[in-house]
């Protein structure tokens, strides 16, 4: 009795899960391109896992969350890896529509992906277009960013600008004290003429040369 049971759904189970049939939809995988040498093996734990995560996701539906793994069918199971699958209704011996299948997997897509190291070239639901994920929000707003910066290059502005003007006046003031020690130099300078040293001009003293001083003034009394 039992097996007549078992046999009976099982004739139902296919009936209700057939390539083009009513409410199905067709999985295609790419594991070996997708993961090269780290790929997995697709058997009958895969496709336990693809079901629950089906189910999972048929579960976020509104008035679906009764939904178990049974009542996600697979059939023409091929090698490459590819499958048909259908949701069927609890409470009725039908399959759910097409509408309610592609929005939950259409708004559970990426955590479906993510269970399988896969992305929307390599995990293909041939009748269901993929999502594009909604933009990330920053945690910083992008006002308080874009002031950031602008301080920053303000900040670094400034400070060239103070360094610039402390560089130029160490240049002033060195200038007047390398004159004056120039000079300082040149004034004790002794010249030496014909192997005997002779004393430099001093022309801000109003210094006089001996040698052309007569021997008259020599001997002016005071």
């Amino acid at each position: 009795m039992l097996w007549l049971l078992f046999f009976l759904v099982t004739v139902i189970h296919a009936e209700l899960c057939q390539p083009d049939a009513e409410n199905a939809f067709k999985v295609r995988l790419s594991i070996r391109r997708a993961l090269g040498d780290k790929a997995y093996v697709w058997d009958t734990n895969e496709e336990y896992l693809f079901r629950a995560m089906v189910a999972f996701s048929m579960r976020k539906v509104p008035n679906r969350e009764t939904t178990e793994i049974s009542h996600v069918l697979l059939c023409n199971v091929t090698q490459r890896v590819s499958f048909w699958f259908v949701v069927t209704d609890p409470s009725k011996n039908h399959t759910l529509p097409a509408v309610e299948v592609q929005s939950a997997i259409r708004m559970n897509r990426n955590r479906i992906n993510n269970v399988f190291f896969l992305n929307d070239q390599t995990l293909e639901f041939l009748k269901i277009s993929s999502t594009i994920a909604p933009p990330m929000d920053p945690p910083v707003p992008i006002w308080i960013i874009i002031f950031g910066v602008v301080f920053c290059i303000v900040i670094v502005a400034i400070t060239l600008l103070v360094l610039s003007g402390i560089r130029q006046r160490r240049r002033k003031n060195k200038g007047p004290s390398e004159v004056d020690d120039a000079e300082e130099k040149c004034e004790n300078t002794i010249t030496i003429e014909n192997g005997i040293p002779c004393d430099p001009l001093d022309l801000k003293g109003g210094h006089i040369n001996d040698v052309f001083v007569t021997e008259d003034e020599r001997l002016t009394p005071l």
